[in-house]
């Protein structure tokens, strides 16, 4: 099954494992990280030509980032920070890889099946999982 599958397709948030953690590691301030930890996000993917676009839709904010296969771009984290990512199509994977500032990496990897999203972020040691069911 090819990533093209789940375009259009809404996931909303359902549970999450170590996200403070994750938060706290990248950097990011306790008010944010409050905020952020009671958010219930609807996750949508599509697609125009070769450009796809992931947005993620809270009552507080809505974050769109649009990239095209294995093209580094540069972008705002949700705390503001600028940030180099390339996401890469690997399947029905977006593998995705921030660098920071200082070149410091870290990685988010999104699995696309039929009914959920499950969303692997890894910083040092430190490695949080999101799930998202379709709605």
């Amino acid at each position: 099954m090819a990533l093209d599958a789940f375009l259009g397709k809404k996931y909303k948030l359902e549970s999450s494992e170590n996200f403070d953690e994750y938060l706290k590691a990248i950097g990011v301030n306790i008010m944010l990280r409050k905020v952020a930890n009671t958010a219930s996000p609807v996750v949508e993917l599509t697609k125009s030509g070769d450009q796809y676009t992931i947005s993620s839709v809270t009552t507080f904010r809505t974050i769109v980032v649009s990239f095209k296969d294995g093209v580094e771009f540069e972008t705002d984290t949700v705390d503001g920070r600028k940030v180099k990512s390339t996401i890469t199509v690997d399947g029905t994977t977006l593998h995705e890889v921030q660098k920071d500032a200082s070149g410091k990496e870290h990685t988010i990897d999104r699995l696309f099946s039929e009914n959920e999203i499950k969303m692997v972020l890894k910083y040092d040691d430190i490695v949080c999982i999101r799930i998202y069911k379709s709605q």
